[in-house]
């Protein structure tokens, strides 16, 4: 199997794996409330990691070089905590797939940005027209999944 499909199939794993986690997110949050999931939710992922890296020994080891690192990169924590509120607040009003297809439209401008600006070390990658089109064609898709 290639690398890159490979890569693809994490990815598509990857987007089951939020398309469940922020239903099942948006239905506690209907019970305990979005903040008091939120705080789960980030409780069990520690937890999971924790084992993870200390119980069964899995990571690469690094911990060292961690003031190597530049201080927005740990900026991620923050944002999970703000995505995991934000999916869970908007599935309720909008249902799962719309919902979903709107964070990926959210995602596909970010990283196009991101690609086209090189941001964070990462190669440049030009946001052509054909790019253009594609996140187009994925908003038109979410307007149209809307629509009753």
């Amino acid at each position: 199997m290639s690398t890159k499909l490979l890569a693809l199939l994490i990815a598509a794993g990857s987007g089951l794996a939020m398309a469940l986690q922020g239903s099942l997110n948006a239905a506690l949050g209907k019970i305990i409330g979005l903040l008091e999931t939120t705080f789960i939710v980030q409780l069990v992922g520690l937890v999971v990691v924790s084992l993870l890296l200390f119980v069964f020994r899995l990571g690469d080891g690094n911990w060292q070089r961690y003031a190597e690192a530049p201080w927005y990169v740990y900026l991620g924590g923050l944002l999970g905590v703000i995505i995991i509120y934000m999916v869970a607040r908007s599935i309720p009003p909008l249902g799962v797939a719309v919902a979903t297809t709107a964070i990926i439209v959210g995602q596909v401008l970010t990283a196009c940005l991101i690609d086209h600006l090189g941001m964070f070390g990462l190669d440049k990658v030009p946001f052509t027209w054909h790019r253009v089109a594609g996140t187009a064609l994925m908003a038109s898709g979410a307007f149209l999944l809307l629509k009753k």
